[in-house]
């Protein structure tokens, strides 16, 4: 059970950073396919899996946010992942603040990425 629900949220990440990566691209080129109804719908849904799968693993592994440090940094992360890809998409008003949103969002899902695989808190 564990190693499907580990593949399946894996998956997913790469998923949302994949779709998250095309809309970007698609919105940056003002590309008429980033208003294709799929393309909102779809990130939705692999990121509600996204979410389940996370539960799912803290109830796995037993490790839960605010009682083990270093799932409550990459809760932190995933929050932060989250805002960054709002202001690249919706939030930024000019090319240097969605700019800002991707690099950011790059970086707070390596950032989690990194806390996953040590299962060490990095910040805290």
């Amino acid at each position: 059970m564990y190693e499907i629900v580990k593949h399946t949220h894996l998956t997913a990440i790469a998923l949302s950073v994949l779709l998250f990566l095309v809309r970007f691209v698609l919105n940056a080129l003002q590309s008429p396919m980033a208003q294709k109804k799929w393309l909102k719908i779809v990130p939705h849904i692999v990121d509600t899996v996204l979410l389940i799968t996370v539960v799912t693993l803290c109830i796995l592994l037993k490790q839960y946010p605010f009682v083990d440090a270093w799932v409550t940094e990459k809760l932190l992360a995933l929050v932060m992942y989250i805002f960054m890809v709002t202001l690249a998409l919706k939030l930024g008003r000019n090319g240097l603040m969605r700019g800002v949103g991707l690099v950011g969002a790059l970086c707070s899902i390596a950032y989690a990425g990194m806390v996953a695989v040590s299962k060490q808190p990095i910040l805290f």
